[in-house]
């Protein structure tokens, strides 16, 4: 092959590069173009689908904190009998039948949600035995020892819940 072959060779080579080179571009453009569309429009049709069972998720947590919110768990869950003991586990079941109804929630919360929960859950029921531990010596009194208790205090089931509808108002 002469120079001039080799010239003519590149001459005819170069623009049959370069115009694949921007057909590969612009096919591989459009190509993520609508990859990009479709993984938004399935991402819209789950939102539409998932969202109410998301809010409902939200209402259940809700509803379980108030549920457990000392004050209106002290008034539902009465005592049986005198028994300090038996009362005091009697409120702290309560609460764990509570959270157990309520575990299948957690797949519809973020985990940052789930971890407040679960910390207002146990501060809780350590406020119970830390009231239980007191030198009461009948379910009557540890009644109100609970309740002077969180009268002092945040409660657990407040700051949840505030941070179950600052999550809420995230989503729209």
């Amino acid at each position: 092959m002469t120079g001039d072959q080799v010239f003519q060779l590149f001459a005819y080579l170069i623009p049959s590069v370069v115009t694949g080179a921007i057909a590969f571009y612009f096919f591989r453009m459009h190509t993520n173009n609508e990859e990009d569309r479709r993984r938004y429009l399935l991402h819209k049709d789950s939102q539409a689908s998932t969202l109410p069972i998301r809010l409902q998720a939200y209402e259940r947590m809700a509803l379980f904190l108030e549920r457990i919110a000392i004050p209106s768990l002290v008034l539902r869950v009465a005592p049986k009998n005198a028994d300090k003991a038996a009362y005091e586990n009697l409120l702290i079941n309560s609460i764990e039948n509570e959270y157990e109804h309520n575990l299948s929630q957690q797949i519809y919360l973020t985990d940052e949600l789930w971890n407040v929960i679960k910390a207002a859950k146990t501060a809780t029921i350590q406020m119970i035995r830390k009231a239980g531990m007191s030198e009461t010596d009948s379910a009557d009194k540890l009644r109100e020892d609970v309740l002077t208790e969180t009268m002092d205090k945040q409660n657990p089931s407040a700051t949840a819940l505030a941070f179950v509808k600052k999550e809420i108002s995230e989503l729209w």
